[in-house]
C-alpha cells in the first residue's frame, strides 16, 4: 500500500509541475570592471616608477605609463588617461663619466646645485617653448654609473611659479629612486 502511496505522489507532483525545471532568469551584463595598473607593469624605467609615489609628490595622478629603450638608455614616460599635458619623463643612462664631468658638461646653465641626490645633481626650470609651459627638471649622477633625469613639461597655460615649486617635488622623488635596478 505504500507503494501505491508514493507512487500517487509522485504522478501528482509531476501532474502539477512541480517537477518542471525553472525558467533561466536573465542577468543584466555586469558592468565593466577598471583596474588599477602599475607604472611598473610597462617594464624598463617604468619599473622605477609608482604611479601613488608621483602623485603624492608632484600632486597629479598619472595613470598611462611606456617605456622605451635606446642602447644604454632607459625612458619612462607617464601621463593622465589621454591628456598629453603634464607629463613626467624619467631617463636612466649607464654612463662612466665623474662627477667633475657632470658638473661641467651635463649641468645646464642656470641650473641650482641640489645636495643629497646622488652624488652630484641640479635642479631648473625652462621658460615656455612651443606648446609646452614650464618645464621643471631634476638631473643627477646617480651611484653605480648612472645618469639621471626626471622632468615635469606642464600645459601652456602653466605658471612658472608653480613649475618651479615642483622642482623640489621631483627632488624629494628623485631621492626614493634606485637607479641601480635599469
Amino acid at each position: 500500500m505504500s507503494g501505491r502511496v508514493r507512487l500517487a505522489s509522485v504522478t501528482l507532483l509531476l501532474a502539477t509541475g512541480c517537477g518542471a525545471e525553472a525558467e533561466p532568469v536573465a542577468l543584466p551584463p555586469a558592468a565593466p570592471v577598471t583596474v588599477d595598473v602599475a607604472a611598473a607593469s610597462s617594464g624598463g624605467a617604468c619599473r622605477l616608477l609608482d604611479f601613488g609615489v608621483i602623485e603624492q609628490h608632484a600632486g597629479v595622478r598619472f595613470d598611462v605609463a611606456a617605456a622605451s629603450a635606446t642602447g644604454d638608455s632607459h625612458t619612462c614616460v607617464v601621463r593622465a588617461g589621454q591628456e598629453t599635458l603634464p607629463e613626467l619623463t624619467l631617463t636612466v643612462t649607464r654612463t662612466s663619466i665623474d662627477a667633475a664631468t657632470f658638473t661641467a658638461d651635463v649641468v645646464p646653465e642656470k641650473a641650482t646645485k641640489v645636495s643629497g641626490l646622488g652624488q652630484k645633481a641640479y635642479r631648473r626650470t625652462a621658460s615656455s617653448k612651443g606648446a609646452l609651459g614650464p618645464v621643471a627638471e631634476v638631473g643627477w649622477l646617480a651611484a653605480e654609473g648612472r645618469l639621471a633625469t626626471l622632468r615635469y613639461a606642464t600645459p601652456r597655460d602653466a605658471d612658472k611659479a608653480e613649475a618651479e615649486k615642483l622642482t623640489t617635488a621631483l627632488v624629494a622623488l628623485a631621492q626614493g629612486l634606485d637607479t641601480r635596478a635599469i
